[in-house]
């Protein structure tokens, strides 16, 4: 019997900037992804967010990113299944030029 193939999963290198005026994507930089939250770097307060930001992003549901790396800090590792690594640079290059 043959084992299904696994979901596709994207994994983003993320650079967080807590404490903004609004939600939104910053830009690119040194290949990192720029997010800006409002929500402060307290209690997981902005890890929460930056996992609900890019749920609704990508159309995903929240269970579906999860934080592999830098959970104390501004840069993290983002893993998002059902998601191939195309369509994120497409959604994200889209954010980028709508907001600027």
């Amino acid at each position: 019997m043959k084992r299904p193939e696994p979901a596709p999963s994207t994994v983003l290198r993320i650079k967080v900037i807590p404490r903004s005026s609004c939600n939104q994507l910053a830009g690119i930089e040194n290949g990192m992804v720029k997010i800006k939250l409002t929500a402060p770097p307290v209690d997981g307060k902005a890890n929460k967010a930056l996992c609900s930001f890019l749920a609704d992003l990508f159309g995903k549901p929240q269970k579906a990113v999860t934080i592999l790396n830098g959970k104390k800090g501004r840069l993290k590792t983002i893993q998002i299944t059902e998601l191939n690594a195309e369509k994120a640079d497409q959604i994200i290059k889209e954010h980028i030029s709508e907001d600027f």
